[in-house]
């Protein structure tokens, strides 16, 4: 029962955030590191893919969305480094360097438990 609870919150949250992809990109953009090109492309398509993945999470494709979760978490982390040595980015996100730092570990949570829901 707790392993439902957990995907269908984990599934939420990423369609929710998803979602801000496309209605408040700006909040997203601001993490993005110079290096790659395409900024407004990639937040759109990393919002789709939370979406879809999001919702495969709810289906008979849950194994599928969970390892597709864990590539697109991956993929993002260079953002967490770029928010944890960029003040300018923390600036735009209205958070510190300590919050940059302490919340980048978080996705290395996140992706166990898209791990975790991958497993019947």
């Amino acid at each position: 029962m707790f392993k439902k609870i957990t995907i269908y919150l984990m599934a939420f949250f990423y369609i929710y955030i998803g979602i801000k992809h496309f209605t408040d990109p700006d909040y997203f953009l601001a993490i993005m590191p110079p290096y790659l090109k395409w900024h407004l492309e990639l937040v759109y398509i990393s919002g789709f893919f939370e979406i879809l993945f999001g919702f495969g999470l709810l289906t008979k494709y849950r194994k599928l969305s969970s390892w597709g979760l864990i590539l697109l978490l991956i993929a993002v982390f260079p953002a967490n480094i770029y928010l944890i040595n960029s003040e300018k980015a923390q600036i735009a996100l209205n958070i510190t360097k300590e919050i940059a730092i302490i919340r980048a570990p978080f996705q290395l949570l996140f992706i166990y438990l898209a791990y975790w829901s991958s497993i019947d």
